[in-house]
């Protein structure tokens, strides 16, 4: 008969205790420590350790026969391209972000559109309300099964019944599994319930998709063995108050982590953004003074950013310093190169800076773009029409090397910029075989000199 056990497991990084304690010592969080009774096996002591307690022998690396096993497409090619090509069979998938970012509308839009059986099981809405999103979205829905269920052992029967091509899970916060005597959400009901659910994906070669809550700091909710026992970490972020939302990968076992996916939120849910270079870049007919363009990366994927920014004297005693989808501490730096090695006095005045489209870049080579952009506010002079710019500035004031500058030139010559200012890089870049004029700087006395002459 298996036995009852009372334990006190912390909430933030699932380290266990026999006794309640005001603060966790394995990650220093204060009352995080919640009661669960768990259900204990008796110990199998009778299986003695010789040959019986002996599993698979030993092989030779070079002896592993290689099978490389065909992906399934999600029919997304932004969802394709930060899984790695697909989802490959028996992977499991945790896809995490904020509430109202629109986890379940991707899902949904994926399961209509993939080519195969999709069975979709949700803890958090009822049938009706997953009718009225699909009929919203115009989901073709001849091919994806609901199922309102809380219960993994249930979940995990009706898809053995089933055998679908792709399990959605929806989330693993509201699951719960008989082995433990605990409320749903808590650590050690959310670390049973991802077990069961990785075995049934690695014993039937269904691929599932596990949505995750997210805390207050932006980390994934639940133990951290959450994060090690899934094959693929998915993060959906983005603004509520802007259009825009970021795919990115965290960890992946079968693809690359530094591909990103961009995705518009509209009346039909959410599109694809092939070409990101050409929502986030403004068509002015008339030149503004404070705004340029940055040669970004996302990952690995190049586009470009147009960096708005406006100078304007302190009205109030202390200057204000602001900036939106930029880090502030590197804008607070920048200010001091301009004043200290250029010789811009900008100790009293305002100082506001907008990454437009509502994105989060922090790439260091935005640098060059905020300086010529604050410049171009504060001397109140429009930059010229076709600049476009991509370097890291030091302390010293000098531009520092850039990684993956081809990249960033080949995006801004595919756009039709005339003229990009970019670091002096050692050798090895042949700017002949772009159809745009390459303007190596080494220091920031010659971006001003050639941007504002």
């Amino acid at each position: 008969m298996p036995k009852l056990k009372t334990t006190y497991v912390c909430s933030n990084c699932g380290a266990s205790s026999a006794k309640w304690i005001g603060r966790c010592p394995s990650c220093g969080e204060w009352n995080t420590y919640n009661e669960e009774i768990q259900r204990t096996e008796p110990s199998r002591s009778s299986v003695a350790v010789g040959r019986s307690a002996i599993g698979s022998a030993p092989i030779l690396i070079k002896d592993i026969v290689e099978n490389r096993q065909q992906r399934s497409s999600t029919q997304s090619s932004e969802f394709d391209r930060v899984l790695g090509g697909g989802l490959v069979p028996g992977v499991v998938v945790l896809f995490g972000g904020e509430p109202g970012i629109g986890k379940s509308t991707l899902l949904l839009q994926v399961a209509g559109k993939f080519n195969g059986t999709v069975l979709y099981a949700s803890g958090e809405e009822s049938a009706e309300q997953i009718k009225m999103r699909a009929t919203r979205l115009k989901v073709d829905d001849s091919n994806v099964y609901f199922l309102a269920e809380i219960s993994c052992e249930n979940i995990i029967a009706q898809a053995r019944s089933l055998k679908p091509d792709l399990l959605i899970v929806d989330s693993i916060q509201t699951l719960r599994t008989e082995y433990v005597e605990s409320s749903s959400g808590t650590v050690s009901q959310i670390r049973e319930s991802a077990s069961l659910l990785q075995q049934f994906a690695k014993e039937t070669a269904t691929p599932v998709i596990i949505v995750g809550h997210i805390t207050k700091d932006g980390s994934l909710a639940g133990p951290k063995v959450l994060e090690h026992v899934v094959d693929t970490v998915l993060q959906f972020e983005g603004d509520n108050h802007f259009f825009y939302r970021i795919l990115r990968a965290h960890k992946n076992r079968f693809g690359s982590t530094s591909e990103i996916g961009i995705f518009e939120m509209g009346e039909n849910g959410l599109s694809e953004v092939p070409n990101p270079s050409e929502f986030l870049l403004s068509n002015h007919r008339d030149q503004y003074s404070g705004i340029s363009t940055a040669a970004t990366l996302e990952g690995v994927r190049p586009f470009m950013v147009e960096v708005q920014a406006l100078v304007s004297s302190a009205v109030y005693g202390t200057p204000q310093r602001s900036s939106t989808g930029f880090d502030t501490r590197r804008l607070n730096m920048l200010l001091a190169v301009l004043e200290k090695k250029v010789g811009f006095k900008l100790a009293t005045k305002d100082v506001f800076l907008n990454l437009a489209g509502g994105l989060k870049v922090v790439d260091p080579a935005l640098d060059l773009a905020v300086i010529s952009a604050i410049l171009s506010s504060d001397i109140d002079r429009p930059l010229r029409q076709g600049d476009c710019f991509a370097g890291e500035v030091g302390l010293s004031g000098e531009i520092r090397p850039t990684a993956r500058i081809e990249q960033r030139i080949a995006e801004a010559a595919k756009l039709g910029y005339k003229r990009i200012f970019v670091p002096n890089q050692p050798k090895g870049l042949q700017s002949d075989k772009y159809k745009i004029e390459i303007l190596f700087v080494d220091r920031l006395e010659q971006v001003i000199s050639q941007t504002f002459k």
